[in-house]
């Protein structure tokens, strides 16, 4: 008689059941009820309710503003992964722990700060807004805010992947005679590729969903500086609940698109560098 294989992790089979009754209950009946919800509507009830004038302008906004604050993430993230990994210096343990002030701050004290900070007669302001740079009720304001939000996705996805590099083979290819670029586009970059895809997927995704600190610096006004989850909102006070999860449904098939394409070209890299 063969033995019997011990499994690694003792009760997989009620550990497997805990698990997928939580995600069903956490997960798949909310998505399901907001499909159920939005497609109750019919096609072309759905159709207008999404695509009206102003929820145009609300998803370009929104959509702009999040790509606009993932891109500028992943430059800034790479940049302070960079510092906090390669460098010595006092107080970096604190510094790095400020990273992740964005994720225990509630968001709704993020987007209060930022408003006072930039309104004209804000400690910043004061000097900016005569500048002509408006970091409050404006859509410079929201990227500012986003920005604040997504960034730890950025430095925590580069940093220990930044933290497993040789940094032997970064002398090796200067020593050949690659330059500072050279290095970093064709030593760092391929190895830094993936970790920043799913930073900046991260960011963006969050940035599509966030209301609590946009509501406070945005100013709301439609088809200016009105986000779609802020429109989500003032459909749901309307009682329009069903134009309100049609909406929301739209963002979440942009943001598990935006996601999946991602993921694929993260594949794509990870099977180039094999």
């Amino acid at each position: 008689m063969t033995p019997r294989k011990r499994r690694v992790l003792p009760g997989f089979g009620l550990s497997l059941s805990y698990t997928m009754l939580i995600l069903l209950v956490l997960l798949f009946i909310p998505l399901v009820v907001l499909v159920y919800r939005a497609t109750s509507l019919g096609p072309e009830k759905f159709l207008q309710a999404v695509w009206t004038p102003q929820a145009r302008a609300a998803y370009g906004l929104t959509f702009g503003a999040s790509l606009a604050a993932a891109a500028i993430d992943t430059v800034l993230g790479l940049l302070i992964a960079w510092v906090l990994v390669r460098y010595e210096f006092p107080l970096k343990r604190v510094f790095d722990a400020l990273v992740d002030l964005p994720f225990a701050l509630p968001t709704a004290v993020a987007g209060l700060v930022y408003s006072a900070l930039y309104v004209e007669s804000g400690w910043l302001g004061r000097y900016l807004v005569p500048l002509g740079f408006h970091g409050a009720h404006s859509r410079t304001a929201i990227v500012l805010v986003l920005t604040f939000i997504g960034l730890p996705f950025v430095v925590r996805a580069v940093q220990p992947v930044l933290e497993s590099l040789d940094a032997d083979v970064e002398e090796a290819a200067a020593s050949l005679g690659a330059n500072r670029w050279q290095v970093l586009s064709r030593v760092l970059f391929p190895a830094l590729q993936p970790a920043l895809l799913t930073g900046f997927a991260l960011t963006f995704a969050r940035g599509l969903g966030e209301f609590g600190s946009v509501v406070f610096v945005s100013g709301n006004m439609p088809y200016y500086t009105e986000i779609a989850p802020v429109l989500i909102v003032a459909k749901l006070e309307a009682f329009a609940y069903a134009e309100a999860t049609a909406i929301a449904l739209v963002l979440l098939i942009c943001s598990f698109g935006m996601l999946a394409v991602i993921n694929t070209l993260e594949r794509r890299s990870r099977r180039h560098e094999a």
